[in-house]
């Protein structure tokens, strides 16, 4: 009996980012830069994949060289879950 049915589809890490990137342009107040999203020009996120997977570079908060937290995402719920995170975090950087 094959039990992958309910199995999510695999995860596509490259297709994953583009649409990523894809929702950060339309947060208007990032401005992408290569690999990396700046918020009032400091560095903030910083994106890479590979081996099937996302890597994200969170900064703790804007700075010149930011305390960064690293995420993985491995599907599409841990790519939500940086992107809710993201978006709490640039309004709360909007409002200090």
């Amino acid at each position: 009996m094959d039990n992958d049915f309910f199995a999510p589809p695999p995860f596509k890490a490259e297709e994953a980012l583009v649409q990523l990137k894809r929702a950060l342009r339309d947060l208007r107040a990032l401005t992408e830069r290569g690999a990396g999203w700046s918020f009032e020009n400091q560095e903030v996120l910083q994106l890479a994949v590979g081996e099937g997977q996302i890597t994200a570079k969170l900064a703790k908060k804007p700075a010149r060289s930011p305390d960064w937290e690293t995420r993985i995402c491995r599907n599409a719920a841990d790519v939500r879950k940086l992107q809710d995170d993201l978006k709490r975090r640039l309004a709360q950087w909007a409002e200090e």
